[in-house]
């Protein structure tokens, strides 16, 4: 197995943490009711790491499906190299890195660690593009 897919599963991991993540904090804030009801009301913003942590996680979830896609076709074309390999290693670790960035509301490196996450992501895809 590639270091493009084993990153890839790795990133499917901690897409599922920051759900499991949001999940928790929204349900400490509204309840378990609420959590277990039909959610037809509108319940309201959310308090700051709750809210943050759901959007971390929705933000993952704009760039994950290119992430995927792009390295699901750089193996199966075999184009993966030592690009594609630095590639999916920014993209995982920097979004390692932006999940607490976000919670805690620090800003312009949030932006950084999004910024090497897309960078991460060209690389892999740049193969694919030639």
């Amino acid at each position: 197995m590639g270091i493009e897919i084993h990153y890839l599963g790795w990133s499917v991991v901690l897409g599922v943490a920051q759900l499991l993540l949001a999940g928790m904090l929204v349900t400490r804030q509204r309840g378990v009711e609420w959590n277990t009801g039909p959610r037809d009301a509108d319940p309201g913003p959310l308090p700051p790491r709750a809210g943050r942590a759901d959007r971390a996680f929705r933000n993952f979830m704009e760039t994950f499906p290119f992430f995927a896609a792009a390295v699901l076709a750089v193996v199966a074309t075999g184009q993966a190299d030592a690009w594609t390999s630095l590639g999916v290693q920014l993209y995982f670790w920097a979004r390692v890195v932006y999940v607490p960035l976000y919670l805690y509301g620090v800003r312009y490196l949030r932006s950084l660690a999004w910024g090497v996450s897309m960078a991460g992501l060209l690389l892999v895809l740049l193969p694919l593009l030639r």
